[in-house]
């Protein structure tokens, strides 16, 4: 009898256990989720291995974004249906993406008409973007 109720027990038990082990990025982030991680931070996207470039997070939903060895561009990030959306001072079409927490970091996925772009983080810090701006120098 006992070992019947055993087996009952964790016949219940089992199914409840296996849905706390989900991987965490089963589900993107949610926008309180996402600002949470990122602000105050400096993070370096890569794909496959290659760096695009690092994207600083400041309070209030603002951002820099800087291409690698390229100028950096200003805007700031908003919620909308589920996606994470960027949108910069020089261009008028928001940016949306989709983020996935992973044990490395984070993993991006395009919401774009390519839909297939996806950049992992590859390094964070606390260290501002250097943004000297353009046509600096002599």
């Amino acid at each position: 009898m006992r070992l019947a109720t055993l087996s009952l027990c964790l016949a219940l038990v089992t199914p409840a256990l296996a849905q706390e082990a989900t991987p965490i990025a089963d589900a993107p982030m949610t926008a309180t989720e996402f600002e949470a991680y990122a602000t105050g931070k400096t993070l370096s996207f890569a794909q496959d291995g290659v760096v695009w470039g690092s994207e600083q997070y400041l309070p209030g939903r603002r951002v820099i974004w800087a291409f690698t060895e390229d100028e950096c561009q200003y805007g700031h990030w908003f919620e909308d249906q589920g996606n994470i959306c960027f949108l910069y001072d020089n261009d008028p079409e928001a940016q949306c993406w989709r983020f996935f927490r992973e044990a490395g970091g984070l993993r991006a996925i395009f919401m774009g008409a390519d839909g297939g772009t996806a950049l992992s983080e590859v390094a964070q810090s606390t260290t501002p973007l250097n943004c000297p701006g353009p046509d600096i120098g002599a």
